[in-house]
């Protein structure tokens, strides 16, 4: 018998059918998320009235022995079809609003999406249970490259090509397949319990929001910040259009360098500089040579002209130039601006000429002679065959470059001069600056805030258009028979272009839209205030939810849309559009791998639903840091899973143990504690005081963290409380009063373990959203669902002697006798006001002024045996550690193997030693205390 004395209280017992004990039972702040070795003891089994809800969507005759994650859909239909994701209107408290980042409509959800799913309902969840009107506002983003291509592929397979069907037709089929296949990803979001108010539901090409496009353009360029010029882009030779930077990918590939002689004109034979370039084909659009000043190799050429090859004489000046690099191939450098944007920004410099060479389509065009109509990787093989036939190719080696591609096409991009509609951002970016200044606008975490700030003071014009078919068509229309770069109209309409046009040009004028469209990002970053009625700013949801609270997205995008959104709010509205910015970082696999296909490491959000249930993946996914990247692994996923189960393990028993319904006088007994009162809780037991004081500690840290958005502290905090207080402790105390008292014991027990219970479930809502409701509703005396429960009231009493004392119980149960307790078979453990009989042949452990703790070795083990079980194993465990050191001691292993092998061999040295030192202890102890042989 373990006996714990304390000098107040009434006793309790645990019954005596108890197994072993828990081996992580004494231990307060274990090894996070590890899985517990605990089986919960099967109790007698039988019928158990549920609590139902009004509509009967969660009655069971009795609850299930684990959660049923095909409950899930059920559940969440419920709620939507309740009301509960829409905003209740009060005028009096401040809304908490935000926008979710409208995924692509051509999208399939994977774990970014699991991932700012999962942060954005926790904030919308936790808002909403604080009574605060809550409004998260849903959409999907049309997508422009992503969507034309898809169909584009549909067409091709039936073998239609998109210009064959013109503009029209082909816009209609886009929309056809739009309304059969984009509500795809809105369906799937929603199966990881988003609670959007999905009656606000917007996609970027609704009439509202295309008007709202329409406005800022002719806006902006009535304000002189939106004007057409010719400027380098990354141009798609397969799309043929413009991307943006983020629609490219670089990527490390083995290419090759070529060596080329350009002769120095007037010179020689032997007067040439020898030029190394991965791009030969490009050398048609050269317009000067450029070497270092300092290089001293080439400075008596600095003034004269050079030959280009196979341009029958063409010449070109040799000029110098601090920024080329002298250790890089030849010290050489061909400068060709129509094809590379370093060349681009010098030749501005310099006011060299830009020459292009290349069609949209990726062929070489007529400046490229002999070579015009050839492909630019075919031209480049036959460039250099004609190079080596005229003596003028040295050589070529193999050389690493790092490749532009597409990310929708996988084509390499081609740098390229295209007249193009642009933003000027400086004036833009300027507000933006000030607002993080101000304090207006903050930015979690507060180190991205320096990469913000390092974007806009460096912000460079944004090119808008598009040479698509799919998107929102330019507000820009041309004067037939007229300069189109002079004379056009911007308008928000074809009829007010026409009457623009006939008040300059008369009245038989006639006019043409351009046909090109504007960048996704564009609409995108109307995106916080168009989805509220902007530009009616007396629309009934712009006054009451503008400006919105929180934009939460992945740090990646931080420049490409959160400040631009940043900057048109300011623009358009006179104010930031949120107040906060929360960032999360990507999500990779277990090794730190980027997800990829190539891989095969990428995990699927809805296989992983299937496996472990929405509650253990959002759960997984919150324990993360903002702007940290998140490894993620399936025994993370196996441990939350177990999570899931120990809780629903925990309401299980705990509905087991409550009275039924019709029992009126039991429940008047648990309704009569009022844990929440000071004299209520001075007036508890030990065990009852330690852990309602606990559960209200616990609810003032997890409200603080929630409001500073340390959701991953939330996380570790309720579940550490939950498995190694409540469940590990508490609940395994209980059972002494539920089965060996009567009264008023069952009663206190039955009260704190439903009042704790029930608080650890709305703690935990936000983050298991389910589970937890599937709990709550079968839950006695519920007033209302979960989802729209009251947060937990912070400041409530708690009595921090009890805490104390309970603490250092366990504290000793872990340092001196928690390994030995694995092996132990506790017929009971009792509180009592006095020592035992044979206190001198047992353990004596003080915990605190108090409490002390009596462990009857001799009576419960035979030590002999367990002291030489220990010591083989002892042994054993020396041999182990010593081959660790070893293979750590020679430097071939630690200097050839792999990084992670070496670590893994010393984090298994370390935890080897640990357990020698730990099994030492458990020997010692055994010794001392082994009986003295009789004479």
């Amino acid at each position: 018998m373990l006996l714990l004395m304390a000098f107040s209280g009434p006793s309790f017992l645990h019954p005596s059918s108890a197994s072993r004990l828990n081996p992580l039972l004494f231990t307060k702040h274990r090894r996070s998320f590890a899985l517990s070795r605990f089986r919960f003891r099967r109790l007698h089994q039988r019928q158990l009235a549920v609590a139902a809800s009004a509509n009967g969507v969660f009655t069971s005759p009795e609850i299930a022995k684990t959660f049923d994650f095909a409950s899930e859909e059920r559940i969440y239909k419920w709620w939507e079809s309740q009301g509960y994701f829409r905003p209740h209107y009060d005028q009096d408290t401040v809304p908490f609003v935000i926008s979710m980042p409208p995924p692509n409509v051509t999208g399939s959800l994977h774990m970014g999406h699991a991932m700012f799913v999962t942060l954005e309902d926790i904030m919308v969840r936790y808002n909403r249970m604080k009574g605060r009107p809550t409004l998260w506002l849903p959409g999907t983003d049309h997508a422009g490259i992503a969507t034309q291509l898809v169909v584009e592929r549909m067409l091709a397979s039936e073998g239609i090509k998109r210009v064959e069907l013109g503009r029209d037709e082909f816009t209609k089929r886009v929309w056809e397949w739009k309304e059969k296949y984009g509500g795809t990803i809105t369906n799937q979001i929603k199966r990881l319990g988003a609670s959007c108010d999905w009656t606000k539901e917007h996609f970027t090409l609704d009439d509202q929001l295309s008007r709202a496009v329409i406005e800022a353009f002719v806006r902006l360029h009535e304000r002189g910040l939106i004007y057409q010029g010719s400027y380098m882009v990354n141009w798609s030779p397969n799309l043929q259009t413009a991307v943006s930077d983020l629609e490219v990918e670089y990527s490390e590939e083995s290419g090759t360098l070529y060596h080329i002689k350009y002769r120095v004109a007037g010179g020689s034979s032997s007067d040439y500089l020898t030029v190394a370039t991965t791009r030969p084909e490009t050398l048609f659009g050269d317009v000067a040579i450029a070497v270092n000043p300092q290089d001293d190799r080439y400075s008596k050429y600095v003034g004269m002209t050079a030959i280009v090859p196979m341009t029958y004489g063409r010449h070109v000046p040799i000029i110098s130039d601090k920024n080329v690099d002298k250790d890089f191939g030849t010290g050489v450098l061909k400068i060709s601006p129509g094809h590379d944007h370093n060349d681009y920004l010098l030749a501005r410099k310099l006011g060299l000429p830009i020459l292009n060479v290349m069609n949209k389509d990726g062929t070489l065009n007529k400046v490229a002679g002999l070579y015009c109509g050839l492909d630019r990787f075919e031209a480049r093989k036959k460039l250099w065959t004609d190079l080596e036939e005229m003596g003028l190719a040295v050589k070529k080696e193999a050389h690493t470059l790092r490749v532009p591609r597409s990310q929708r096409g996988g084509e390499i991009i081609e740098p390229l001069v295209s007249k193009q509609w642009f933003v000027t951002m400086e004036p833009l970016a300027e507000k933006a600056l000030r607002a993080v200044e101000k304090g207006e606008l903050t930015i979690i975490p507060e180190r991205f805030e320096k990469i913000y700030n390092h974007w806009l003071s460096n912000i460079k014009d944004w090119c808008i258009s598009r040479q698509l078919w799919w998107g929102h068509r330019i507000p820009v229309w041309y004067i037939v028979g007229k300069n189109p770069e002079e004379d056009y109209i911007v308008a928000r309409n074809a009829d007010e272009a026409l009457e623009q046009a006939q008040k300059k040009y008369g009245k038989d004028v006639e006019i043409y839209q351009d046909p090109d469209v504007l960048d996704t990002w564009f609409s995108s970053a109307l995106w916080p205030f168009s989805t509220l009625g902007w530009p009616d700013e007396t629309a009934e949801d712009f006054k009451r939810f503008y400006p919105t609270t929180m934009l939460e997205t992945g740090h990646d995008i931080l420049f490409f849309w959160v400040a631009r959104m940043v900057m048109m709010g300011i623009e358009f509205t006179g104010t930031v559009p949120f107040s906060y910015i929360y960032l999360h970082g990507l999500i990779r696999d277990s090794q730190g791998r980027k997800m990829s296909k190539t891989l095969g490491n990428v995990i699927d959000p809805l296989d992983t639903i299937k496996e472990f249930g929405t509650d253990a993946l959002r759960f997984t996914l919150a324990l993360g840091t903002a702007g940290q990247d998140l490894n993620l692994s399936t025994e993370r996923l196996t441990s939350n899973k177990a999570f899931t189960n120990k809780l629903w393990n925990a309401g299980k028993f705990i509905l087991q143990n409550l009275p039924t319904q019709n029992d009126s006088q039991s429940w008047d007994s648990i309704l009569s504690f009022e844990f929440e009162k000071d004299d209520c809780l001075l007036k508890l037991p030990l065990p009852e005081c330690w852990i309602v004081s606990e559960l209200h500690s616990l609810i003032d840290v997890v409200t603080i963290s929630y409001d500073k958005f340390f959701f991953g502290d939330v996380g570790r905090d309720v579940y550490n409380f939950f498995w190694g207080d409540f469940a590990d402790w508490y609940i395994e105390a209980s059972k002494a009063r539920l089965y060996q008292s009567g009264g008023d014991s069952v009663a206190l027990a039955q009260a704190v373990l439903l009042y704790v219970f029930k608080n650890i479930l709305k703690l935990l809502h936000p983050f298991m959203p389910f589970v937890t409701e599937e709990l709550w509703q079968a839950l006695p005396n519920r007033k209302e669902a979960l989802i729209i429960s009251h947060w937990p009231q912070i400041s409530l009493p708690r009595q921090a002697s009890a805490v104390k004392k309970f603490e250092n119980l366990k504290l000793l149960g872990e340092k001196e006798v928690l390994a030995l307790l694995t092996r132990l078979d506790l017929r009971n453990v009792r509180f009592a006001n006095s020592p035992p009989g044979n206190v001198d042949q047992s353990v004596h452990l003080v915990a605190g002024e108090g409490l002390e703790a009596y462990l009857p070795l001799a009576d419960m083990i035979d030590i002999s045996a367990e002291v030489q079980r220990l010591s083989k194993r002892l042994t054993k465990m020396k041999m182990e550690y010593d081959g660790f050191i070893a293979r750590l001691s020679s430097p071939s292993f630690v200097e050839k193997a792999p990084k992670d092998i070496v670590r893994g061999v010393r984090e298994k040295a370390v935890e080897a030693k640990e357990k020698i030192a730990l099994t030492e202890k458990r020997l010692s102890l055994l010794r001392s205390t082994a009986p003295v042989p009789d004479c």
